[in-house]
């Protein structure tokens, strides 16, 4: 049997799984790591956890499946995107904590940028926001000054998560991103697919800390010296989490789009070869490239900072459930939020608002409100806002969507899917494994060495599992929506 070994790099832990020849998860493996919050809006991780669960999750993975390092093909990569890591070459060793993309840290430093607002926009697809890597960069080269010297003196390297890991996993031997990753650091022209000299020079980053921008298929480089992993295994996939989504979902055709339920929640729709600068607060963004493939594929992107952490919000300081998945039985006690609103703006409002000083608001309380109203609410919120966004996309491209495929975490609640294909009034379709961020990456690997020929075996080993038809009355429809953009307007006073 040949298996992918898929690594799967998450804001709140990390997932390892094998993927064999006939596209599914056979054995998997998870532990997460702490969340560090040194001051309020910001958000670090430690590197060397990260790594850490990648190897005990490797370990534990290969020891309980009895899969031997032999079968393993290739290693695929996806990763939470804009978090960023600056690190020694020679040690190894992080300079400082990875600042992750929900961190806010940076704002004010955005805000000196909007000089520069349509020349960013044009060259990235991307908006001024502390969301992208670029000024985390700036700022963990600004926190300390003796690493100014040591950039000149090339003594340092940074990446994204992708970056860090291939790194490792190659004891320093590659340096390399893929063009889906680079194009969130605000640092590449999505034209070109390569470092700018001009947003370089904005943002004050040195081209000689930034690495390599290979496809997000093919050959990026070969394990060496690992503890658990044998020397030699080509690491052959790699993308961002979102995208990874994209082509697990199968969306290979132009209008094909995907809503992945995470930590937050995050939209993609396929615009092929052909690069759409949104008018309507999205992004354009690289979704990826294969190897041989002198085109790069664009999609349009919306994220929703909180979608699944919304829930754990409840769960962990609300203390209304003990385990995510009962928010759904919680919200099933009532037919609707009795006009309940809650927006989950914890770290602003991501697309199509962009308003990092945004703050959470629940409103429409009276005294007949249950725990229940506070959950429906909180389910009907993660489905308006990325409804928001899909119609937004709609906008953009100028064609309707016919259907949307989800996956993530939350996908496996029937409620919400039901209430999400309600509100965009479309189809929404939930695959057999809704794994799909790992199976992109495995799918991507598994092209970059033959296991398969290309997206048209993605394609027939795609399957559904469930689809969710739309009931709501139109005017009940509109009335919700109106209610909801009022407590959006609350949220941004």
């Amino acid at each position: 049997m040949s298996y992918i070994l898929s690594i799967d790099q998450g804001t709140t832990g990390t997932t390892v799984s094998l993927v064999n020849s006939q596209g599914k998860i056979a054995f998997d493996s998870a532990q997460d790591f702490e969340q560090i919050y040194p001051q309020p809006g910001w958000v670090e991780h430690n590197p060397d956890s990260i790594w850490k669960t990648v190897e005990a999750c490797t370990k534990d993975l290969l020891s309980r499946s009895g899969v031997q390092p032999s079968e393993i093909k290739a290693i695929g990569i996806t990763n939470q995107r804009e978090t960023v890591i600056v690190w020694d070459r020679k040690t190894h060793k992080p300079v400082y904590n990875a600042i992750v993309w929900q961190c806010r840290r940076t704002t004010d430093f955005c805000k000196k940028l909007q000089k520069y607002k349509k020349k960013i926009s044009a060259k990235t697809g991307l908006v001024i926001d502390p969301y992208f890597s670029a000024s985390k960069i700036r700022w963990i080269l600004d926190n300390d000054k003796s690493l100014k010297s040591r950039v000149k003196n090339a003594e340092l390297a940074c990446g994204t998560i992708d970056t860090f890991l291939i790194w490792k996993l190659t004891s320093g031997s590659s340096h390399v991103t893929d063009v889906s990753n680079a194009s969130r650091t605000q640092l590449m022209n999505i034209k070109t697919g390569k470092w700018d000299a001009e947003l370089l020079k904005i943002f004050g980053v040195d081209k000689n800390l930034l690495p390599e921008i290979k496809p997000s298929s093919g050959v990026l480089g070969h394990t060496q010296g690992l503890s658990f992993l044998p020397d030699g295994i080509p690491i052959a996939g790699v993308a961002g989490d979102q995208q990874a989504a994209l082509f697990g979902q199968a969306c290979f055709d132009v209008g094909e789009a995907k809503c992945t339920f995470g930590t937050g929640s995050f939209m993609l729709m396929n615009t092929g070869s052909k690069m759409v600068l949104s008018k309507s607060g999205l992004l354009t963004t690289v979704a990826w490239q294969l190897a041989g493939d002198k085109n790069l594929t664009y999609a349009l992107e919306g994220s929703v900072f909180i979608c699944g952490a919304a829930v754990q919000w409840l769960r962990d300081n609300m203390m209304f459930i003990r385990q995510s998945p009962e928010v759904e039985e919680l919200a099933k006690e009532v037919t609707d939020s009795a006009g309940v609103e809650f927006v989950p703006a914890l770290t602003g409002l991501g697309a199509p608002y962009w308003n990092p000083e945004a703050r959470g608001v629940i409103c429409g309380l009276t005294r007949g409100t249950t725990r229940a109203h506070i959950a429906r609410a909180t389910l009907e919120s993660m489905a308006l806002q990325n409804t928001d966004v899909l119609l937004a996309m709609q906008k953009d491209l100028k064609k309707n969507l016919k259907k949307l495929k989800v996956d993530g975490g939350a996908a496996a609640n029937n409620l919400l899917m039901q209430i999400q294909s309600d509100y965009l009034n479309v189809e929404t379709i939930r695959p057999s494994s809704v794994e799909t961020t790992s199976l992109g990456a495995a799918y991507l690997a598994g092209i970059g060495v033959g296991l398969w020929k290309g997206v048209q075996d993605i394609r027939r080993i795609w399957n559904i599992d469930r689809v969710f038809k739309p009931q709501m009355n139109p005017q009940k429809r509109k009335e919700r929506f109106a209610r909801w953009h009022k407590a959006i307007e609350r949220a941004q006073i």
